[in-house]
């Protein structure tokens, strides 16, 4: 995202975990590890020090990997000044509390500046939808979506992130929009392995129209719009992870079906598979919420238990009829 916004004009800055991985990134101009052959704009430039990268800006996009967020957001909060827009590009669930990435980066936010939450919250936006990173990265079109409880932050992360190369939609249901863009990657796993292990066009379909089915039914659970799923942060964001080689959750299905372990599966992929710590607390708040999520549950077992994708898909298909 930062390449694509110091590309459509913007100054921007990428603030590198330490100054040794800040040296690395302004030598080379590019991120050799993860997008290698794209080189950074001359509108963009590499930072280790917070101060210095988060001081008189309009707006801050953090995209680090969801277990890394309370981590990141509580080290750098003081850099961040009450009001600044924060933008969350993270898509995953905190595994301990099971919440969002929009409410851990408002409880930082809380705590430093001593303001509400419902204060913090309107600062906050989240923006999601079908945006592979590489296709991003090398300037292919995209559209997503920019939600935030407060419209008019919503809006103002349009404004500033659409260009010729990325339309964006402003959304005021950052509940659906952050749960469309975090549980999809459960299903993604579960679309690497049927396509890894031959079972059909027919099943994939629909195990991802059903896995869409059950993601709705948990985020009208916990209050978000029923429409935002059938958008581009929810079915536009499915579609893409589940049919997508360039999915690194859904390769991560492919080497689960291959007969890797998921250590072994991350290992391969080098790097983040949100869907792994993501259908962990997901089944531990559709279990407090009484919500029936029998695909997050097979990805689970899949996962975690040992069970073999085959095996897995006969239990579900296996399941107690029922009406649609």
């Amino acid at each position: 995202m930062a390449v694509l916004l110091a590309r459509q004009g913007s100054e921007t800055r990428l603030l590198a975990r330490d100054a040794e991985r800040a040296a690395e990134l302004e030598a080379d101009r590019e991120n050799k590890r993860y997008l290698e052959g794209m080189d950074f704009p001359e509108g963009m430039s590499v930072h280790h020090d917070p101060k210095l990268a988060l001081s008189d800006v309009d707006c801050v996009i953090i995209a680090v990997p969801s277990v890394a967020m309370r981590e990141v957001i509580d080290r750098h909060v003081g850099h961040i000044s009450p009001g600044m827009i924060v933008v969350s590009a993270t898509k995953g669930l905190e595994i301990e509390t099971g919440k969002r990435m929009s409410e851990v980066i408002a409880e930082s936010i809380s705590e430093c500046h001593e303001i509400g939450m419902d204060e913090a919250m309107r600062s906050i936006c989240a923006l999601s939808g079908p945006n592979l990173s590489v296709e991003i990265a090398i300037g292919l079109p995209a559209l997503a979506t920019a939600a935030s409880v407060s419209i008019e932050t919503a809006e103002q992360v349009q404004m500033m992130t659409s260009g010729e190369r990325l339309r964006v939609y402003a959304s005021d249901d950052i509940i659906g929009v952050e749960l469309g863009g975090t549980l999809k990657n459960i299903i993604a796993i579960g679309a690497g392995f049927i396509d890894a292990t031959g079972l059909g066009s027919n099943l994939k379909a629909a195990y991802v129209t059903r896995g869409l089915h059950e993601i709705t039914q948990l985020g009208l659970a916990l209050g978000a719009k029923p429409s935002t799923f059938a958008g581009l942060s929810g079915i536009g964001d499915m579609l893409t992870t589940c049919y997508s080689p360039l999915s690194r959750n859904y390769r991560l299905g492919t080497r689960l079906a291959e007969g890797d372990s998921v250590e072994e599966a991350l290992e391969y992929l080098g790097q983040t598979a949100e869907g792994v710590p993501t259908t962990r607390a997901t089944l531990q708040i559709a279990q407090q919420l009484g919500v029936e999520m029998p695909i997050t549950e097979t990805a689970h077992k899949v996962m975690f238990d040992g069970v073999p994708p085959t095996e897995a898909m006969g239990e579900l298909m296996r399941r107690e009829l029922q009406r649609e």
